[in-house]
């Protein structure tokens, strides 16, 4: 990534801690799933659950970001490790529903500093020329850290039940901290007089530069119907395609594989000024190979729909954050990246809720229909609007 000896070990850091935070939280989502399930007696523990863990970001982005802008970044990500691994022990020792709900919540609240803070040290890390290739790197990290670690977290509680997973995720943060120690001898945040700012900083500037609007925007918007796609693709592999549990799993496979392969190759081929328009593309594709299965219900259909889907979606990630990365000052880079992950989990939590009432009431392959041909058509228009603006600079802060 780079020929810094120095920092191609510190990019290495960062890369395997992304990935290890990812493991880490799959790791615990499963078991902590089920033991939700077995203390709550119906799936809305269930989701009250994931709700507790995601809506945090949402909620708490402008002071979240605040935080990790105010602090050395590398510091706040070893002091949330640390936190987050005291949780992770508290919860291995509770029974009952409701103190689980509560912890699981602090343990958001965590996450919703700490991932900002991992997303301001990439520049701090590299240069702006290397952005697309390292953050194809994270992304790349993150996505076998999503893929190992629900396998992991079950193979845990099959065999050791929910407190050897969650000490075992507790493990993971401890380890996050010694790499944010290890980075904060080099990811030093440059001496500047700006002045602290708002919480509120992050959401203003993504409003206010016309390619984050339109390329947060249309993400948004799309995901509000995409992250149907889990629930309904369950029900689509195994009734609509009849392929069983095993085609399902070889489904999602390919669409992580694709992810990865477009994180890591195809990201970096997008010219340095076509980032937004490359995202919208991308969010277009990326619904077309959702909702393409849904027309022609042949498994190598949906085989194919869910790599090219996989590899624009990897894509996409990898620009729209090197897209802020490139937009943002650095006082800024946390809280902008709060406000657009919380923007992010706000609309996976409304389309993971009202995705279920649609599978219900429409069915698997009207819902996957709509879950990939609406973000099409979005982001078909986010780009005629973009062609309607002319080019302007980012806004001085």
């Amino acid at each position: 990534m780079t020929s810094n000896p120095h920092a191609r070990r510190d990019l290495g850091v960062l890369t395997g801690a992304v990935g290890l935070s990812a493991l880490g939280d799959w790791l615990a989502i499963v078991p902590l799933a089920l033991h939700a399930q077995q203390r709550g007696g119906s799936g809305i523990a269930v989701a009250a659950l994931f709700i507790a863990l995601w809506s945090p970001a949402a909620v708490l982005a402008g002071p979240a970001g605040l935080l990790a802008d105010r602090l050395s970044p590398a510091r706040v990500l070893t002091y949330c490790s640390l936190v987050a691994a005291a949780l992770c022990c508290v919860l291995a020792v509770t029974d009952a529903l409701a103190p689980l709900l509560v912890l699981t919540a602090l343990l958001g609240c965590v996450n919703a500093v700490a991932h900002p803070a991992e997303f301001s040290l990439v520049p701090l890390l590299t240069g702006p020329r290397e952005l697309v290739r390292v953050n194809g790197h994270v992304e790349a990290s993150r996505y076998a850290g999503f893929m190992l670690g629900p396998l992991l977290g079950g193979l845990l509680a099959a065999g050791g039940g929910t407190q050897l997973a969650l000490l075992a995720d507790a493990g993971t943060f401890v380890a996050l901290a010694a790499a944010g120690v290890v980075l904060a001898r080099r990811a030093r945040v440059p001496a500047q007089r700006e002045a602290p700012g708002r919480a509120r900083d992050g959401i203003v500037l993504l409003a206010r530069d016309a390619d984050l609007r339109l390329a947060v925007g249309v993400v948004f918007v799309s995901l509000l119907f995409m992250t149907a796609t889990p629930a309904a693709m369950v029900v689509f592999a195994t009734e609509s395609l009849d392929v069983g549990e095993r085609g399902y799993g070889l489904l999602m496979a390919l669409w992580t594989a694709g992810m990865a392969t477009g994180a890591l190759g195809l990201a970096r081929r997008v010219p340095p000024g076509c980032l937004a328009a490359g995202a919208l593309v991308a969010v277009a594709i990326q619904g077309a190979g959702i909702a393409a299965p849904s027309l022609w219900v042949l498994a190598p259909v949906a085989a194919a729909g869910y790599l090219v889907g996989g590899l624009a979606h990897g894509t996409k990630n990898v620009l729209v954050r090197t897209l802020i990365h490139e937009r943002s000052p650095q006082h800024l880079c946390g809280r902008a990246y709060a406000a657009y992950n919380g923007l992010r989990n706000g609309a996976e939590i409304v389309a993971l809720t009202c995705g279920g009432v649609l599978i219900a009431t429409a069915g698997a392959r009207w819902t996957l229909l709509l879950a990939g041909g609406l973000p099409v058509l979005v982001a078909l228009a986010g780009l005629a609007a973009r062609r309607s603006i002319q080019a302007r600079p980012a806004p001085a802060w």
